[in-house]
């Protein structure tokens, strides 16, 4: 995988790398620029060995010339001190031998020649001497004779001029080659440094834009800081080890009278006319500071620059400074005034309410003994009062005229409607005083019970006047809620009851109930009918006990049913209301709200 240039890699090996630049820029071109230029300067002083011997050759040849032309010289009777002193050279051709075998000894071949040169030459010094004192002497034509033809060193002279000469050329061309190595080197490093020299400059651009970008960055994340903590309203400030301000907010200098003043460095308890000049308060941020202790909601009651006594919730814990060793306590100041009266008033509300409650716990007490009166004390008079009637009508039997059958009649009836008002009412005084017992309830199967109750009703009237009522029922698909089902039970009882006594004109009475969620999660159920109906601008009395619509004779009832049924919603934390025409039917409306999580488990 190959490795990816980022900024963390290069902080990590950034002082590596710089190393290894400073090594590749300037230590290895030196080592190598020395290498060759010690190379080039041992060729340079082969070339200049290879000439010396070249020259020491040519001195030798003229050497030797010199000294056997004066040695003719002086054999055909010339006599100057000038031939004396070219003679006299002889002596020295040993020193140029020497010379030269010093400069050929890295060479056998050469070392060898020059000793038959050597050799040679003593000789041919030697004859050249005689020669030179063999004037007009017989030998002289044999002394030379034997210097030209018996010693002959020329030859060798060239093998060892030509060695060199060739030793010459290939020194020069390797001299040559090194320098121009040295110069492709030189120009190469020159190259590679300047390579180096940008990447290292490249590099450090990046890092120092990288700085700058962090610098920048840092000084806009401090201008932020610095901008929120002068809006936040509450009062912030940070004390040092000395609890002495290192820095507030705008809300703490207006809250403690220190606008437009630099009070950084001075003690917290300067500031604020005394506001904090509590000794235990001081403790405890000191704890906060040493020990590293929290101050959690910690209530000091303080006057103010304005008089007033507040009550301020302290809050404090320990920081570390970003720029810094040292650590601050970093504390914040809320006004719990207001909220602390309001928390009383409300303590003081509570102990009225629970006293309003234990008074409606004593009014249900005196309603459950009036009900419980009621419900004994009353039905007593009246079974009397309707058992006596019924008594008196057997006993005048044939007797009794018309006007007094009509009386005990309505005796009679007066006295089972008073005792169906009774239960009534009681059944309304039980709906809202019973504990509701929650639970899963079936809507459909709950309309299914009550239309089978009133089917029934209906072919019991039938079977005693012989009147066959045509009812026609459209239920739609009913929901599963969570609620009191005996009190769901009387709703629907009285919704449909009432659906079918108002029907009751109709020669073909149609009854809908349908259900529909809404957005809320509520479910809205709907009872509809075409029945007399009702004049809109009487609705406001539908809900109300003992309130009726309709005459006694017309459709019977006590007018506690749809009571009951808006307490019973009312208990459900729902709604009722109903919309109708007269002679046009009826439609009642009502919504149950979703249950609270905890209603049922």
């Amino acid at each position: 995988m190959a490795y990816r240039f980022t900024d963390e890699g290069w902080d990590r090996w950034r002082f590596a790398g710089l190393g290894l630049a400073a090594l590749l820029i300037v230590v290895v071109p030196s080592l190598l620029l020395l290498q060759l230029s010690r190379d080039s300067v041992n060729a340079a002083n082969w070339v200049a060995h290879t000439q010396a011997v070249s020259t020491r050759l040519y001195v030798l040849q003229a050497d030797i010339r010199d000294v056997e032309s004066a040695a003719l010289t002086m054999s055909k009777g010339v006599e100057s001190d000038a031939l004396r002193q070219r003679l006299r050279r002889a002596d020295y051709i040993g020193q140029t031998l020497g010379e030269l075998s010093s400069l050929v000894s890295d060479s056998p071949e050469q070392l060898v020649r020059i000793g038959r040169i050597t050799s040679m030459l003593e000789r041919r010094m030697a004859l050249s001497k005689q020669i030179a004192e063999s004037v007009d002497s017989p030998r002289q034509r044999q002394l030379i004779e034997e210097m030209t033809f018996s010693y002959p060193i020329r030859d060798i002279v060239v093998e060892l001029q030509h060695h060199e000469e060739q030793l010459l050329t290939k020194r020069v061309a390797a001299a040559q080659r090194q320098q121009r190595l040295s110069t492709l080197v030189t120009w190469s490093t020159l190259a590679a440094q300047l390579l180096l020299l940008g990447l290292v400059l490249w590099l450090l651009k990046r890092q120092i834009g990288r700085r700058n970008r962090a610098e920048q960055r840092l000084l806009q994340a401090s201008a932020r800081a610095g901008a929120v903590l002068q809006t936040v309203r509450e009062p912030i400030v940070l004390l040092d080890a000395e609890q002495r301000i290192v820095l507030h907010n705008a809300a703490f200098a207006e809250l403690y009278g220190v606008q437009g003043r630099d009070v950084n460095g001075q003690p917290l308890q300067s500031v604020g006319e005394g506001a904090w000049a509590d000794p235990i308060f001081h403790q405890r941020l000191a704890d906060v500071l040493l020990r590293g202790r929290e101050l959690w909601d910690y209530e000091h009651e303080q006057r103010g620059v304005d008089g007033l006594v507040r009550i301020m919730l302290v809050n404090a814990r320990r920081m570390p400074l970003p720029d810094s060793d040292d650590e601050v306590v970093l504390m914040t100041v809320s006004d719990v005034t207001l909220q602390r009266a309001v928390q009383l008033r409300v303590e003081e509300l509570n102990r009225q309410l629970e006293g309003k409650v234990e008074q409606m716990a004593e009014v249900n007490r005196e309603l459950e003994a009036f009900s419980y009166s009621v419900s004994h004390d009353l039905r007593a008079p009246l079974r009397h009062v309707a058992g006596f009637s019924d008594k008196l009508a057997r006993h005048l039997g044939e007797d009794a005229d018309e006007r007094a059958r009509h009386y005990l009649q309505v005796i009679g009836d007066s006295a089972r409607r008073m005792a169906a008002l009774i239960d009534d009412l009681l059944v309304y005084s039980r709906l809202g005083r019973g504990a509701m017992r929650l639970q899963p309830v079936d809507m459909q199967s709950l309309v299914a019970d009550t239309r089978a109750l009133l089917d029934s009703n209906l072919r019991a009237e039938a079977g005693v006047d012989g009147a066959v009522r045509d009812v026609q029922w459209n239920i739609g698909p009913l929901p599963v809620l969570v609620a009191d089902e005996n009190m769901m039970r009387q709703v629907w009882l009285n919704l449909l009851g009432n659906a079918v006594k108002y029907t009751g004109g109709r020669e073909h009475a149609l009854i809908e109930v349908s259900a529909q969620q809404l957005p809320d999660g509520s479910h809205q159920f709907t009872v509809r009918d075409n029945g007399t109906g009702f004049d809109m601008q009487y609705a406001g009395k539908l809900f109300g006990v003992f309130q009726r619509l309709h005459k006694a004779s017309d459709y019977p009832g006590t007018g506690i049913g749809l009571a009951s049924v808006r307490r019973v919603l009312t208990r459900h934390g729902g709604r009722i209301w109903a919309e109708a025409q007269v002679d046009q039917g009826a439609t009642f409306h009502f919504i149950l709200p979703p249950p609270a999580p905890d209603a049922h488990s």
